[in-house]
């Protein structure tokens, strides 16, 4: 029980794929958490003994809370928590049906609060901890998006406000704000679609899931110490004003 224990949600696929590997190779215990049963039970066998995966509806505070307890049940601690889960529903708002935008904020900005309430809770009593919340440039705004971009908003404010609630315990809160990532998400869009978005990059090029799982391994290191409320953009420089 030298390693330490990272929870990761939206392990399965693309960023969060990622960013367990990176975990398990800074010598990390894994927990992969989602809902894509079959790809985390995957993942985990490939990872072997470092990783164990839990599917678990981040919407649902029972289920969250019975995540943490398995949790601690086994290992005794939580270490860090990355909060990777999220999905998109996009349209122009005169066309968004109300759902959508439910089931976006319900996912995005609810499961995110769910999991920090319970690892805030738990890391509190510890005295210990890092929370990881994976927001998106298009927090600023993006077309189409009205629904994510006010999920992922929502996320920077929480991380925010948990800096200043935690920070005194000895837990560290931060965001970090991917830009265009080459997942299989983006790989769908049409090729002239990626061209433009790519062109619109001041470094013209897509950033790569690794780039992510990087800065989550930075915020992570027992030897950052002194950064919290932050939220980093590691984005290919959009975020300062490049656009299409």
């Amino acid at each position: 029980m030298d390693k330490r224990v990272a929870i990761i949600t939206g392990a399965a696929k693309g960023i969060g794929k990622a960013i367990a590997e990176r975990m398990v190779k800074d010598s990390y215990i894994a927990i992969l958490v989602d809902v894509d049963i079959e790809s985390g039970t995957n993942l985990a066998k490939e990872l072997g003994n470092s990783a164990q995966f839990i599917s678990c509806d981040i919407s649902d505070i029972k289920a969250v809370e019975n995540l943490f307890k398995s949790v601690i049940d086994k290992f005794g601690k939580v270490d860090a928590v990355v909060n990777n889960a999220g999905i998109i529903r996009d349209n122009v708002i005169w066309k968004m049906p109300e759902e959508d935008f439910d089931k976006v904020v319900d996912i995005n900005l609810k499961g995110t609060w769910l999991m920090c309430k319970v690892a805030g809770t738990l890391m509190r009593e510890q005295k210990s901890g890092r929370i990881v919340n994976i927001t998106s440039r298009a927090w600023l705004g993006n077309r189409g998006q009205s629904n994510y971009s006010a999920s992922k908003a929502g996320v920077v404010g929480l991380t925010r406000v948990l800096a200043l609630e935690l920070g005194k315990y000895g837990v560290l809160v931060n965001a970090i704000a991917p830009g265009l990532i080459n997942t299989p998400l983006t790989q769908k869009l049409p090729q002239d679609v990626q061209e433009k978005l790519i062109e619109a990059q001041p470094t013209k090029t897509m950033g790569k899931p690794e780039d992510i799982a990087n800065a989550v391994a930075f915020l992570c290191n027992e030897q950052t110490q002194f950064i919290t409320g932050q939220t980093i953009y590691v984005d290919g420089g959009k975020s300062i004003g490049a656009g299409l």
